[in-house]
């Protein structure tokens, strides 16, 4: 799913305009990035939860070249799957495994 067709799903199934919509996924979007800038994590009951990940910087090889690397410490987002959407997905691949 892309980002206008949740922005159109939103405004079909709550019957608001598209540029309601539209504002209402930006808001949601920019609160949840503000939020992982400040170093907070994002807990959503049932879907899944975001936090910011710290790596530390580390010699690394050039896969090409075989030259020995610096590579600069980072913050990556992370993401990790709630029990309840896990669970919802799971029985689907089961459901449709057995179906063969």
């Amino acid at each position: 799913m892309t980002r206008s067709e949740l922005i159109e799903q939103l405004a079909q199934n709550k019957l608001i305009s598209i540029r309601a919509a539209e504002w209402i996924i930006q808001e949601i979007f920019d609160s949840m990035t503000d939020t992982l800038i400040a170093g907070d994590r994002i807990e959503i009951r049932g879907f899944g939860s975001f936090e910011i990940r710290e790596y530390e910087g580390y010699s690394g090889r050039n896969p090409k070249t075989g030259l020995e690397v610096s590579v600069n410490p980072k913050k990556t987002p992370f993401f990790k799957v709630g029990k309840e959407l896990k669970e919802r997905i799971m029985a689907i691949n089961v459901t449709t495994k057995g179906a063969d």
